[in-house]
């Protein structure tokens, strides 16, 4: 059985955010445009799909640490800040793309709310190990597994 663990984590949230654009209960917020993803960046991302890729990253963030909260969540996308000539301070990155990130993927059926933490339901699960299969199957040096 193929497992997230066994493919690069980039093909697979690309393969992930490709697929959870064509759900209907994952939909890029309005506010999305203009927003940035945390205080330490400077601009908003170039990527126009930059949602889904984000909702595939926590999903697969979601599967690897769970349960897992907002707060360790915030600190993982964070970063350093610029502050000009002052050294540089690490800040986390924005709840509010993260919460909303895990309320589309629990109104999708792919995580769960369990105590103070998220899991994957075995529905997120199934569709993560189904498309780490796929991408197996894809790259020649990996499909011996």
């Amino acid at each position: 059985m193929t497992t997230i663990y066994d493919v690069p984590a980039d093909s697979l949230i690309s393969e992930v955010a490709k697929e959870l654009n064509e759900n209907k209960s994952i939909n890029t917020p309005e506010w999305a445009t203009f927003v940035k993803t945390g205080v330490h960046k400077e601009r908003r991302p170039d990527n126009p799909d930059w949602w889904y890729v984000r909702c595939a990253s926590v999903l697969r963030k979601v599967y690897m640490d769970g349960p897992v909260g907002v707060n360790s969540l915030k600190t993982y996308y964070g970063g350093k800040k610029d502050r000009g000539t002052s050294p540089e301070k690490f800040k986390k990155g924005s709840g509010a793309v993260i919460r909303g990130a895990l309320h589309q993927l629990e109104d999708a059926g792919y995580i769960r709310k369990v105590g103070e933490g998220r899991l994957v339901t075995p529905e997120g699960k199934s569709f993560l190990d189904k498309t780490s299969h796929k991408i197996i199957k894809d790259i020649p040096e990996l499909s011996k597994y």
